[in-house]
């Protein structure tokens, strides 16, 4: 029984796990590398194995550092199954699309330059005929809970992991030399009483862990607090006369602070006559698909869904589909709220809105979500004075803020907490985190309670027992 890494290794992106276990070789996730300048290399180099040699294929949830690299997988070989929820399936299907998108229009611009200096085209990672073939390879969907034979030996099991709609942990039960094995994959976890989401699953006792870190180091703000505090960014901001910007990611975040925001004005705490635009096509195609997942909500908002009531559509929303859509918000110079894509700014038409308001200092530009290391989120978080938007230089003077407390990713002691349901595992693997932002202080606290615990590095592999 082997266990090897090849993506999320001491790093946040690109989730890519091999299971060697059963007579079977499983991969769990297939994750796409974001942020780092290098990331076009590390997308486009082997995968670590050979594609043509994996039978199945779990996929936890359908954010693109875990389901971003499927297309390549299958142009490179894969033909077995992937195996996932159903609302995983109906999300991947659109984030991946669009990313196919993106990655053909980069191509073109890229190419365009280069066929300039005699140099080749460059080519797509993908594209979005290689996304509809590779959707060919999903499987039956499975619903949390139900135990899955992938043959004689070896069992899946998906668990709610609370983090977007749809998301699961895997439980793997491998019998191997009349030897039962447990091996729970944590994929991304949810904070317990998500307003939206129902709670995560806690796991069961194992063997063997292997869980995420995105914020192994760091304890969020009270959600409560954090509601509070966007409310009150907004508030100022439309008082100053400015927009306030927020580089919202397609699935969860967009609809958490939609759900957010239509209680604010609800309550009367924002005005009815501020303007939403939800600038972003996939966000708006992902809330049309959270109508569809009811059962997967939390008891509130079940009930308001079930009820005809749309939780995610306060006063004042405009979807804008259309890139003249988009364009026409700039003519709004104060009393709007422009929540558009991507959330770490490395794409998308924020960055479009980020090079109108985030040089007028009566604006806001508000993260509410994980900004990676080489992203121009991190950069504007970290403080950067002026940034690049398509060559141009800006000056950064609107006021930013971050408000974690919207994260759709446990935090510090929400992760010990889940992984102390697992009891005392042999080894217990960190992975998705920076080591020095949080996975090692992750790493101190679990083998001050006696667990042995391992960071490990792309590509490294480990003999189970």
């Amino acid at each position: 029984m082997k266990l090897s890494f090849h993506g999320a290794a001491q790093s946040v992106t690109g989730s890519c796990h091999l299971l060697e276990a059963g007579g079977l070789r499983i991969l769990v996730d297939c994750g796409l590398f974001q942020g780092a300048k290098h990331t076009d290399e590390e997308n486009s180099d082997d995968f670590g194995f050979d594609p043509s040699e994996i039978d199945y294929l779990l996929l936890t949830h359908a954010h693109l550092d875990h389901c971003g690299r499927i297309p390549l997988l299958v142009k490179r070989g894969f033909a077995g199954k992937i195996i996932t929820t159903a609302a995983t399936r109906e999300l991947t299907k659109l984030i991946l699309i669009d990313s196919a998108h993106i990655q053909e229009e980069d191509a073109m611009r890229a190419s365009r330059h280069k066929r300039r200096g005699g140099h080749k085209d460059i080519r797509p990672l993908y594209d979005q005929i290689d996304v509809l073939f590779a959707l060919d390879f999903f499987g039956p969907n499975v619903d949390y809970e139900q135990d899955v034979a992938l043959n004689d030996a070896v069992t899946v099991r998906f668990i709610n992991a609370g983090h977007i709609l749809g998301s699961a942990s895997v439980v793997v039960e491998a019998v191997e030399n009349e030897t039962t094995r447990r091996i729970v994959f944590s994929g991304d976890l949810g904070s317990p009483n998500h307003p939206i989401l129902s709670n995560a699953t806690t796991p069961p006792e194992c063997d063997y862990v292997v869980m995420e870190t995105t914020y192994g180091g760091r304890m969020h703000k009270d959600r409560e607090a954090s509601n509070a505090e966007l409310t009150q960014v907004i508030a100022n901001t439309v008082a100053r006369g400015g927009n306030v910007v927020i580089p919202t990611f397609a699935m969860e975040r967009a609809q958490e602070v939609l759900f957010h925001l239509k209680y604010a004005i609800e309550s009367k705490d924002l005005p009815e006559s501020l303007a939403i635009f939800l600038d972003s096509p996939m966000a708006i195609s992902a809330t049309e698909i959270y109508r569809r997942h009811a059962g997967c909500f939390s008891p509130e908002v079940r009930d308001l869904m079930l009820a005809g009531k749309h939780p995610f559509h306060p006063r004042g929303l405009r979807f804008t589909r259309q890139v003249a859509e988009s364009t026409a918000i700039n003519r709004m110079r104060g009393g709007a709220v422009i929540m558009a894509g991507s959330g770490m700014c490395t794409g998308g038409r924020v960055r479009h809105h980020l090079k109108h308001n985030i040089w007028r200092p009566e604006c806001s530009v508000v993260f509410v979500g994980f900004a990676a290391e080489g992203t121009l989120a991190r950069q504007i978080v970290d403080g950067a004075k002026s940034i690049r938007i398509s060559g141009e230089p800006i000056q950064v003077k609107a006021h930013i803020h971050t408000i974690n407390g919207f994260s759709a990713h446990a935090d510090q002691r929400e992760l010990l907490y889940w992984v102390s349901h697992t009891g005392r595992p042999k080894t217990v693997f960190l992975v998705h985190g920076d080591y020095d932002r949080g996975m090692s202080d992750m790493k101190n606290k679990l083998e001050k309670k006696g667990l042995t615990v391992q960071c490990p590095t792309l590509h490294s592999a480990v003999e189970l027992d």
